[in-house]
C-alpha cells in the first residue's frame, strides 16, 4: 500500500485507443495490455473505476451530424459505451480481476443499473467497475460522464488516458510548435481553450476540486505509474 499515491481512482479511456492502428472496432491485443496494468493497480491495493468512449464504434456530435437528431446520434454513442465496456470487463475477467460493469440506462439482460451506493461496494469488494452508457442524457461527452462518476464514488484523481502524452498549447500533429504543460489550474484551461477535456466536463472536475491528470495510453503501464506518483503527462488541479 505504501507504493501508491492514489487509493481510488476513475480512469478515462478513449474507444479509439482500444481500436489500436485498425482505428475501429476492437484490438484485443492493445485491451489485454490495459487489462494487465489495471489488474497491476488492483494487485496493488488500487480501487479502479472506468469509464471508456466510444470513438472506435460512433460519435454522436460527429458522425450523426446533420444526418441525425442529436438525441438519437447520442443514444447511439452511448451504447457504443456499453460495448466497449462488455468487452473491457470480459478481458478484465480473463486476467483473473472480477469486475462489473454498471449502466446509466437501465438494461438489465447486458449489465446493472448504476447507483452510488453499489458502486462504491463494489469498488470497496475489489471489484473493477465499469461506467456504460455515459451520463444517461444525450449532449454530454464521456469525459463528462468520467468527471461525474469520478466525483461520485470520491476518487482520489480521475486519470485520463489519451492518445496524447498530456495537455498541449495547441494541437501537436497540426502545429510542430505546441508546447506541453507539466501542470494547469482549471482555470488556465478555460481560459486558453485548451483541449483537455470538453468545458463542462472541467467546469465540474472545477467545482468539485477534482485532480485530472492527462497521459499517453500508448504505453499502458502509464496507468501504474500515475497512481504510484510519477510525473507524468500533465495534471490540471486548484493550484499548481
Amino acid at each position: 500500500m505504501s507504493e501508491i499515491k492514489f487509493k481510488r481512482v476513475l480512469l478515462k479511456v478513449s474507444g479509439e485507443a482500444l481500436a489500436g492502428d485498425a482505428h475501429r472496432g476492437l484490438d484485443f491485443s492493445v485491451i489485454g495490455s490495459v487489462c494487465e496494468a489495471v489488474k497491476e493497480c488492483v494487485d496493488l491495493g488500487v480501487q479502479v473505476g472506468i469509464v471508456i468512449g466510444a470513438g472506435n464504434f460512433w460519435r454522436g456530435v460527429k458522425d450523426g451530424a446533420d444526418k441525425m437528431q442529436r438525441s438519437h446520434a447520442d443514444a447511439m454513442g452511448m451504447l457504443g459505451t456499453v460495448m466497449n465496456c462488455i468487452a473491457v470487463a470480459d478481458a478484465l475477467e480473463r486476467h483473473g480481476v472480477q469486475a462489473r460493469v454498471l449502466s446509466a440506462v437501465e438494461m438489465n439482460k447486458f449489465c446493472e443499473y448504476f447507483t452510488r451506493d453499489v458502486a462504491d461496494r463494489y469498488l470497496n469488494e475489489g471489484k473493477v467497475v465499469l461506467f456504460a452508457a455515459g451520463t444517461g442524457n444525450p449532449y454530454f461527452s464521456t469525459d463528462t460522464g468520467a468527471v461525474l462518476r469520478g466525483v461520485e464514488i470520491e476518487a482520489d484523481a480521475i486519470l485520463l488516458a489519451k492518445n496524447v502524452d498530456g495537455i498541449y498549447s495547441a494541437d501537436p500533429n497540426l502545429d510542430p510548435t505546441a508546447v506541453k504543460f507539466d501542470s494547469l489550474t482549471y482555470d488556465e484551461v478555460l481560459a486558453r481553450h485548451l483541449k483537455a477535456t470538453d468545458t463542462t466536463a472541467m467546469t465540474l472536475a472545477m467545482d468539485n476540486h477534482m485532480t485530472l491528470i492527462c497521459f499517453a495510453l500508448k504505453d499502458p503501464q502509464n496507468i501504474v505509474r500515475v497512481v504510484k506518483g510519477e510525473v507524468i503527462g500533465t495534471i490540471v488541479k486548484e493550484e499548481v
